[in-house]
């Protein structure tokens, strides 16, 4: 089978000022190389500050890299081609509430996503934003409610209706699943099974969340500091870990 995303040697190093004329260099991400597969989902685990959020920016776009290459579907992407990916790659954020128009409805963000990646009429917009809506469990008429009207689940769902409109490869779940309650998490996590089995859809999910990983994660990589210390089957990870933090990081939680 061949890779949906192959990451080779990614680095990314930021310059922080130390003073009036002064700088010193913070390696975010050093050397980092992985694959992904249809089908399949990749966690990206470690503590605050270890890269995992710069490496899914990196991803789609939103930063550039310094070093290394990301191949998408056998071609390498290039600064100039971020928006033609960026339909087959899409990114939920953290928190859904934050990265939504409060002035908006529903239906006005969607389109909006819609008109801007692709070339469908209006009719045709309508069709597949109802479409969507009705695949996440939510209403039509929900197309008319603004984002404060739904509810800390139903507003999970709508920033992955945001994301799934547009029927992409990859999905990047940035933390997405971490400010849930632990019963609404596992219907989210259920969801975007059902969603992978019924279209292949690979999902980068970037989670402290280790029992989550455990249950949901096809592979696992480890990051501190920038540094990829662990990569493979979650449970060859989970049960014999390479490195020494990976070991107090899987035995921190209790099963």
């Amino acid at each position: 089978m061949s890779d949906l995303i192959e990451v080779r040697n990614l680095g990314k190093t930021y310059r922080k000022a130390t003073g009036l004329f002064n700088h010193k260099e913070v390696i975010a991400l050093a050397r980092v190389s992985f694959t992904l597969q249809a089908g399949e989902t990749l966690a990206v685990v470690g503590e605050t500050g270890s890269g995992k959020s710069t490496l899914a920016k990196l991803l789609v776009g939103i930063e550039q890299p310094d070093q290394g290459e990301i191949w998408y579907a056998g071609s390498q992407i290039n600064c100039s081609e971020y928006r033609k990916t960026n339909q087959f790659i899409r990114y939920i954020f953290q928190d859904p509430a934050r990265s939504l128009n409060p002035n908006q409805k529903i239906a006005e963000i969607l389109h909006a996503v819609l008109r801007y990646s692709t070339v469908l009429s209006f009719d045709q917009r309508e069709q597949k934003i109802s479409q969507t809506l009705r695949l996440l469990g939510l209403l039509n008429e929900h197309a008319n409610y603004y984002p404060h009207m739904f509810s800390g689940g139903q507003l999970q769902r709508v920033a992955l209706a945001r994301a799934l409109i547009l029927d992409p490869k990859v999905l990047i779940l940035d933390e997405a699943l971490t400010a849930l309650d632990p019963s609404l998490r596992a219907q989210i996590v259920n969801l975007l099974l059902e969603l992978q089995q019924n279209t292949g859809i690979a999902y980068l999910l970037i989670t402290n969340q280790l029992r989550l990983v455990r249950h949901f994660a096809d592979h696992t990589m480890v990051l501190h500091r920038g540094e990829c210390l662990d990569y493979g089957p979650t449970a060859k990870i989970f049960a014999n870990p390479v490195h020494e933090f990976s070991r107090k990081l899987i035995n921190s939680v209790q099963y």
